[in-house]
Formats: structure tokens, sequence, C-alpha cells
């Protein structure tokens, strides 16, 4: 210290703090062997408080703004304590730290591990989150107590690790009793950031801390997962799958022969077009078989045939059912019957599976 400070700290004594960083919760104010002077000036702005402590022990606090004359009656417990025996022109030895009163705002928070929870629909997931929070000294004397101690410049950095770690073991306790489902997690956000700062204001009140706010963002599952309920929510979208898939190859085929001369757009028209068939042979078969009165499908290994009866197709019948078709005389010999693979449609006696049914069927009467 030079000649020049030293005659300015006897003549004058300001006593304030300003402040040009964004993250300096606590300030203690730098004084040349903690000395004071008696009836020195403390300027306490906005969002801000000065406490004095006097020989390890607080003194007293300052916390509305304004300018004080530091004298035995702004000071009447230091007053006491030391009772200013040597007038007032000598010095006290005293530290004097400012708080910083603002909110601090933009702090953020996230899981670092998945939370795993039980699901009334999917069941056991593992759910990760995060979110912002904004803190500001609530309590100066608990805080200065509990959390700065001796230190001459304190950050909100300093205690943000703790404070975030507090947060997410509060929010699993809090997600995992509101029992609230995954997919109505993301309606409920704003009622669980209300919910934490009730849960969590107590743990804060340890610190001399406030939350003033506190923000769910985002609740996001693992990426196997939310691409599983992707493809389920396709599944919803879509509707009825036989009909979107009817739609898919008829498009393919029409894609296919914009390129005929391809060898892979060949392969691919020949592809969907058999795909399309079978589709459109299945969907034929159901609507026949409403024709003929709702009879089940053909078993698988047996062969199926239609007849015309009275101008109109029926089937498919097995074997089984045309040999009792047969029998109750509903079916003739000269009655028309195709199959798969036959060019045309020919009488039943004329094929050879279906001959077999007229065995023990007489002939018709000769005409007289």
């Amino acid at each position: 210290m030079g000649i020049w400070d030293k005659l300015k700290g006897e003549l004058i004594d300001i006593i304030e703090w300003l402040d040009d960083t964004r993250d300096t919760m606590v300030w203690r104010y730098p004084r040349a062997d903690n000395e004071i002077k008696y009836g020195a000036k403390l300027i306490v702005r906005e969002s801000q408080a000065a406490a004095f402590i006097n020989e390890g022990a607080l003194a007293d606090m300052f916390v509305q703004p304004g300018t004080y004359t530091l004298t035995t009656q702004n000071l009447p417990i230091l007053g006491k304590l030391k009772g200013w025996k040597y007038g007032f022109e000598s010095p006290f030895k005293s530290e004097v730290y400012f708080a910083s009163t603002r909110t601090f705002t933009d702090r953020k928070w996230g899981t670092k591990n998945p939370i795993m929870l039980r699901d009334p629909e999917f069941g056991p997931v593992r759910l990760r989150a995060f979110g912002s929070f904004a803190i500001k000294v609530g309590d100066v004397p608990t805080f200065l107590r509990n959390v700065v101690g001796t230190d001459a410049r304190f950050t909100v950095d300093e205690i943000g690790e703790q404070l975030r770690d507090l947060l997410v073991a509060r929010f699993a306790d809090a997600l995992g009793e509101s029992k609230i489902p995954v997919l109505d997690l993301a309606a409920n956000q704003d009622d669980l950031g209300k919910l934490l700062i009730t849960r969590i204001q107590p743990d804060f009140d340890t610190f001399g801390l406030k939350l003033v706010n506190l923000l769910v963002e985002n609740i996001s599952l693992p990426p196997e997962v939310e691409q599983a309920l992707d493809e389920r929510t396709k599944m919803g979208v879509i509707g009825d799958l036989n009909r979107y898939t009817q739609f898919k190859t008829a498009n393919a085929i029409g894609d296919a022969a914009k390129n005929p001369g391809g060898m892979a757009g060949m392969g691919m028209g020949v592809g969907a077009g058999m795909a399309m068939g079978q589709q459109m042979s299945q969907a034929m078969g159901g609507m026949q078989q409403q024709v003929g009165g709702g009879s089940p499908p053909t078993i698988p290994g047996q062969q199926a045939f239609f007849v015309a009866v009275g101008g109109q197709q029926k089937g498919p019948y097995t074997l089984d059912q045309l040999r009792e078709e047969v029998s109750s005389g509903r079916i003739q010999r000269s009655t028309l019957a195709w199959k798969n693979g036959m060019p045309q449609w020919a009488a039943l006696e004329t094929i050879p599976e279906l001959g077999v049914l007229f065995a023990n069927v007489p002939p018709p009467l000769p005409k007289e």
C-alpha cells in the first residue's frame, strides 16, 4: 500500500461493492489488517446485503439498500461488544462480507444415469430428464456460516454440483411416488416442477438458499424404446394393414412400370405383381366364401374347386364338401368346375380328381 492510499484510508473510509461479474455470490471487502475506521461510510446497493464479522462472530447485518455511517447508532451490537473505549478516531478490526441477493438463473440440472421406474403400460422403464433452475441467497447469515466460511470470493459454481445432485435425487423420489404413466409425463412437467420446489426447499434452507424456480424441460426414454414407440405410432396411423399393403403394392407396380428397361425395375415389377396377385386371390377367396354361405377356408394341403350352379360361381370346395354336394343332388356330373391351374371350366365327371365322386352314383335314366 502506498503513502497516498494510507492517507486516503485515514481521511475517509468508504466501503462498497461494485460487482462486475455474473456468478459471484459473496465477496469480502479487502482491507489492510481488517481495520475499518469508526464513522466510515457503508454503501449497500439494490440486490446486496452486508455482514460485519467481528473476531470471527457475526456482529451486524445491513439488508436494506442505502448509505450508512458506521457509528454506535448503526452498529448497536458491535458497539456493545467493543465498548468504543478508544473514542471515535481509533479503527476497529472487522471483516465486511457483501452478499448478492439477486436471482442466479439458468442453472442446469440433469440425470447422470437413467432412473428406473415401473410403468403401468410399458412395465420397467429407464428415464432420463433434464431442466433448469434458479436460486438466490435467502438467509445471508446461514449462507455465510454453512457454506461460504472465510472464502474471499464465493461463486455459484462452487455449490452448483451439490445442488444439481440434490435436485436429481429428489426428482427421482418425486417421479416414483407420482405414479404418472410415461406417456402422460409431458402433460405434467409443470406440476412436477412445482412439486419438486416444495420437496427440495427444506434442503436448500440448510444452505440459506431459496429455490426460486425449477423447470423440467424434457423426460426421455432410451433410444431403442423410443424407436419401438415410433413403430407403434406408425401402426396406429396406418390403420388397416391389409389395405395399406395393397396400396403400397399398387404404387410399387406403378413405379416399376416407369422403368421397363431396367432389370431391377423388371424384377421389382414381377415381384410386386406376384404379391399383388396373391393378395387379390386371397381377397376374391374371401368374397366367394361369403357368397357360398360363409364356409370356412380350405384346409391347408387340400385342393380347392369352384363350381358353377345356376349361373353363379360358388366355392371354393374341398373334395369332402363336393362329395356331400353330389350326394345331396345339388351338383351333377355335368356341373362345370375349375381349380387353380386349369385352362378353362370343365364338367366334374371329366376331371380325374372329381370323377371318383360319382362312382356310387347311378347315371341318369335313359330317355324313353
